[in-house]
């Protein structure tokens, strides 16, 4: 279910991002992050002329209590998207001076109705 609700709140910020003039690069790409367990993951990796932004989607359906999905991410979080974007940028041959940012798309399904709020540079290093 938990996946699901995340697949949907990808698609919602794939159109959203898609119809504010951004070009989407690529996808749900992981990242085994030495030292640590688990894998990162970038949700959508886009380009805003000549910014690439790295999108981590929080969303959630109905909550049962008033929660923002952007308080979900924790400082272990935070370092793990900065290193698989890192990972992305060597990865693609893009000098890790030049331009990006890690944003945070966070989408509330609640009664049918979609909440979306987008935080740029909302992570740094």
């Amino acid at each position: 279910m938990r996946e699901k609700v995340g697949k949907i709140g990808e698609e919602i910020a794939v159109d959203f991002l898609k119809k504010k003039g951004y070009q989407i690069l690529d996808r749900n790409y992981k990242f085994k992050i030495p030292g640590d367990l688990q894998k990162g993951e970038i949700d959508i990796v886009a380009k805003k002329k000549d910014t690439i932004c790295f999108v981590e989607v929080k969303t959630l359906k109905n909550p049962k209590i008033e929660i923002f999905p952007e308080e979900k991410i924790n400082l272990s979080k935070k370092k793990k998207l900065i290193a698989t974007a890192e990972s992305w940028l060597i990865k693609n041959k893009i000098p890790l001076d030049s331009k990006w940012q890690i944003d945070v798309i966070s989408i509330v399904i609640k009664e049918g109705k979609t909440k979306i709020s987008h935080f740029e540079n909302a992570i740094s290093a």
